[in-house]
């Protein structure tokens, strides 16, 4: 065989049939995923819901809706961070093209026409198509909403400390402790007086003192790695079944999990509500849905068990140890405290508790680890749970495809075949090995010699 060498100026093809054109290996899961949605009416649900933000005869024509959110589903499905990372993406695969239905001579979507249709379509819109995707878990069976989990985890803001300003005077931190070196006495402070200043000062970097001008509901927030940064607040209400989530809210990152989880509670509510009073799902979901409410210890307190206990939920939260305590000034948070205590010594406690750290851990991890959103391109809360409810949503609809699959994402498709490959090739290995062990060795002469194994 001759070598081969590329030419400078190769001919292009100027026809090509499309049944010649390559194809992913991933391309048959995105089939699948739109055969679901496609069951399940998802363009025309859409259409009809996003209507009201398009304009028949103004304008150019615009993205439609259906592929908007399976722009927002490759996000999650490709752990993409970015807009501008799915457009580009978009472009580059067939696969993904076919899924989101750009025909072959049509230019896929570029990051700014996504952005654009972003802004455009309400939080409320995103909501509902975040409910749709419930619904159709609900109808898988994944769905039961009698005991439901409660946890928070921080995303990374997109700004940067550094340009942070107070909010009264609007000075930037080094104008800030330029003016304190000056007033203790120092005409023209260098860095290092500016440093020896601010490192003898008390709470320095409080949220009631500074803000970031670009993103102003980004909070100052310690990180889980012992960082400092400005963050967001992501709370998941998981249910303890099936690990769907049920509600996702976006709250301040500064702010205890007892103040935020009431929100998250009325969202997930909600959902069960709605689910609850759909002909389509009223028979799937447990008729003592939201009976039953699992937390860690971050979320214990007075206050808060007598607030589940007022609203007939059943609390698994586990307690820190705060030693013996008084109950004279709140006597009325004895009763619930103490059968809270109770409730999560008993054996169903302890499983919720290994079933909290399996299942809510796990929408963290599928959403913001290997779904690529620990740190947001966006900014300003309303933008960010735009993408964050569909980003979860597709979390959701991995469910019901690993339930249909196997495999709820394209690349552990893609793995599955791989190992099966590598199954196959070590079962034909050992086979032959048994082969040549247990067949009748030959003599010089050609003549079989008998043997028996031993046992």
């Amino acid at each position: 065989m001759a070598l081969g060498k590329r030419k400078k100026q190769d001919q292009q093809i100027l026809f090509i049939p499309a049944a010649k054109l390559p194809q992913s290996l991933a391309h048959p899961f995105y089939v699948k995923v739109n055969e679901v949605l496609a069951a399940g009416k998802f363009d025309d649900f859409v259409e009809e819901l996003c209507g009201k933000f398009y304009e028949e005869k103004i304008g150019r024509p615009g993205l439609a809706p259906g592929k908007y959110f399976r722009l927002l589903l490759i996000g999650y499905f490709e752990g993409i961070d970015s807009e501008r990372g799915i457009a580009w993406r978009c472009s580059d695969s067939l696969s993904l093209r076919s899924f989101v239905g750009y025909r072959l001579d049509e230019l896929s979507t570029e990051h700014s026409t996504l952005s654009r249709t972003r802004r455009l379509i309400d939080l409320e819109t995103h909501e509902q198509v975040f409910g749709w995707m419930l619904k159709l878990l609900a109808e898988h069976d994944l769905v039961s909403g009698k005991t439901v989990g409660f946890d928070a985890t921080t995303l990374e803001a997109n700004a940067a400390m550094r340009s942070i300003v107070r909010r009264d005077t609007k000075q930037n931190y080094e104008q800030f402790l330029t003016d304190l070196a000056k007033a203790s006495g120092i005409e023209t402070p260098t860095r290092e007086d500016l440093a020896k200043i601010d490192k003898k000062r008390k709470n320095k970097a409080s949220n009631d003192d500074w803000e970031n001008p670009n993103d102003p509901d980004a909070r100052i927030t310690k990180m889980k790695d012992g960082t400092t940064h400005l963050a967001h607040k992501a709370e998941h209400a998981v249910d303890m079944e099936s690990g769907a989530v049920l509600a996702v809210t976006l709250q301040e990152a500064h702010l205890g999990d007892t103040t935020t989880i009431m929100e998250t509670v009325i969202a997930a509510t909600q959902t069960l509500r709605d689910l609850a009073d759909d002909k389509r799902t009223q028979d799937k979901i447990d008729p003592q849905w939201m009976s039953e409410a699992v937390a860690d210890k971050g979320y214990h307190s007075n206050q808060m068990m007598k607030d589940l206990e007022e609203m007939n939920i059943r609390s698994y939260v586990s307690e820190p140890n705060r030693g013996r305590r008084d109950w004279k000034e709140d006597p009325d948070a004895q009763g619930a405290v103490y059968a809270n205590r109770r409730r999560i010594r008993g054996r169903r406690g302890k499983r919720l508790m290994r079933r909290r750290g399996e299942l809510i851990e796990r929408s963290f991890a599928h959403t913001y680890e290997t779904g690529a959103m620990r740190r947001t391109h966006l900014r300003r809360h309303d933008n960010i749970a735009k993408r964050l409810l569909i980003h979860v949503g597709g979390f959701n609809l991995a469910l019901v495809m690993r339930k249909l699959t196997g495999s709820g994402k394209p690349r552990c498709l893609q793995g599955r075949s791989a190992s099966s490959f590598d199954l196959i090739l070590g079962l034909w290995n050992a086979l032959g090995t048994i082969r040549r062990f247990i067949s009748p060795p030959r003599s010089e002469h050609g003549v079989t010699t008998s043997f028996c194994l031993a046992k």
